[in-house]
């Protein structure tokens, strides 16, 4: 066992130096820097993760009940695949950090591993900005000369070491680091609350022991209704139930979404509504043309019966209509922008024993002395409030890139217009992992990877910066068309096609099955797109 475990940790042995001039960096060790680390290996990449492991969000914005809301055959590199994929458990947090060790042993990817190296600025070195009429000025991706200068700083280390790089692959990921932080009039602040006020992510950084030590016997308020919210509000009712003056937790409701039991409706498995390629072709796709438009102009119909079948389910199984929790707006505009939460174990049970109540709060609130304030007068005791309010992960790429480029990441609608969700048309000799989302984050990353080697490896070409611009146009108007939610850049309704857009730049089969019948009726996943 101990010469094991020597073994393990020599071939976990982590990249200790970096040359002054290299070809390609990655900043991020999660899900995204690791996928671009394996495809990107024979660039010899630096991958700068400022923590002191891999797993990124996984590692260090987790409650320790959170679980992968995927089951494990769909949320797999399509070259690793689980040791335990039969098992019907959604993966722990604790599981998935195994698992992405495991992809890093098996592929040797620590060698590229800098661990405790945060990168606080970058410097665009190519002169003349990103504004012109191809990509990078020539439309090359990597140049034969340093484009970006990456400052460094490492554990234990006052100093920020300075590396040149012809591209740099942005993997700092939407979520953890920076907290979205409610901002409040003068006097209506976390000021005048005389308890405590922790965010989330504060909270993911205490131990089982020290959770549950803060919420026992204490009246408190999660600020949410997403995922993150409702795993708090679970954990802070089995902190109180049955213990000696415990208390309810109270949810502060600001917008509604529509919450799921399991991947089962009716009775029929859920991939048959929105992972087939029958079922998707129901829905609009970025960039179609006049027949294909008028076709789901007449499929709207067929579009809501499935979100009203869906709806039917739910308002059937959950007593959403009991506690005023059943949303307005379809089904599948919360599948559309990615904020379908699958519910966990007990949630509704804990609010049957009236341990977890729910407050809805969409005109606006405010802290008094006493607690939380709702626009209707109401006032919720509370000595600890948790605001489950998301994070600002589009500020950590704002926050080291310089100017011009700074004021360009996010577009006047709010989101990264990034063309294949990976390149940005005005950042030259930069591409941005992770910051689209589907059903499966990990194979919209994998496969985003893998284009991004084929346009580094000069398998393709990319467009004019013009057309990029027009593609990515496209694709935000189609998803506005679908979701009020649309600014997230979720592709879930047409996330086949997306793949199948990829692959044709590769040069690799787009129809990925068998036969027929199953590449209309079979849901795609990440063992489809195993390379050619």
């Amino acid at each position: 066992m101990a010469a094991q475990q020597q073994q393990q940790e020599q071939a976990r042995s982590t990249r200790q130096a970096v040359p002054a001039r290299s070809r390609v960096a990655i900043i991020g060790g999660g899900i995204s820097g690791l996928a671009a680390a394996k495809q990107l290996a024979a660039h010899d990449p630096v991958v700068f993760e400022a923590t002191a492991s891999i797993g990124g969000v996984w590692k260090h914005c987790v409650y320790r009940s959170t679980r992968l809301q995927t089951p494990r055959p769909d949320y797999e590199f399509s070259d690793y695949s689980w040791r335990n994929r039969d098992d019907p458990t959604f993966p722990t947090h604790a599981e998935i950090i195994e698992y992405l060790e495991g992809y890093a042993d098996t592929f040797g990817l620590w060698r590229y591993i800098m661990l405790g190296a945060k990168v606080v600025d970058i410097k665009f070195l190519g002169g003349g900005g990103g504004f012109t009429e191809l990509w990078s000025g020539t439309g090359e991706p990597l140049q034969g000369k340093p484009m970006w200068e990456v400052g460094v700083a490492t554990a234990g280390s006052d100093t920020v070491q300075y590396y040149q790089f012809e591209f740099v692959v942005m993997c700092a990921g939407k979520y953890g680091d920076v907290p979205r932080m409610p901002v409040f009039p003068p006097g209506k602040g976390p000021e005048v609350f005389r308890g405590q006020v922790m965010h989330s992510l504060d909270y993911c950084k205490l131990s089982e022991e020290e959770t549950v030590e803060l919420m026992r016997g204490k009246k408190v308020v999660v600020v949410g209704y997403k995922k993150s919210a409702i795993d708090l509000a679970l954990e802070c009712a089995q902190a109180n139930q049955g213990a000696e003056g415990g208390e309810a937790c109270t949810m502060l409701v600001r917008t509604l979404h529509w919450v799921v039991p399991s991947y089962s409706i009716w009775g029929l498995p859920f991939f048959l509504f929105y992972s087939t390629r029958l079922a998707q072709f129901l829905y609009e796709r970025p960039n179609q043309g006049l027949l294909r438009s008028v076709l789901c102009t007449l499929m709207k119909p067929l579009r809501a019966g499935v979100s009203k079948f869906i709806e039917s389910y739910l308002a059937w199984k959950l007593p959403l209509d009991k506690y005023g929790l059943r949303p307005d707006h379809p089904f599948v505009e919360d599948y559309a922008s990615c904020q379908m939460a699958i519910l966990p174990d007990g949630f509704f049970d804990m609010a049957d024993r009236d341990m977890i109540r729910f407050k809805r709060a969409s005109g606006g609130w405010c802290f008094s002395r006493n607690g939380v304030l709702l626009d209707d007068g109401t006032e919720v005791e509370a000595d600890l409030v948790f605001l489950a309010t998301g994070f600002e992960g589009k500020d950590k790429v704002r926050a080291v890139l310089p100017e011009p480029f700074r004021g360009l990441v996010v577009d006047r609608s709010g989101m990264m217009p990034l063309y294949r969700g990976t390149i940005h048309p005005l950042i030259p000799n930069m591409a941005f992992v992770g910051y689209v989302e589907s059903v499966s984050n990990l194979h919209t990353s994998e496969l985003r990877c893998r284009w991004l080697a084929g346009l580094l490896g000069g398998r393709f070409a990319l467009p004019s910066v013009e057309d990029m611009v027009r593609h990515v146009d496209g694709e935000a108007e189609a998803m506005r068309r679908t979701t009020r939610f649309y600014r997230r850049h979720c592709i879930s309704t047409y996330s086949i096609h997306d793949s199948d857009a990829m692959c044709a730049d590769l040069g690799s089969r787009v129809l990925r099955k068998g036969n027929w019948l199953a590449e209309l009726f079979a849901p795609y996943n990440n063992q489809d797109y195993k390379e050619d």
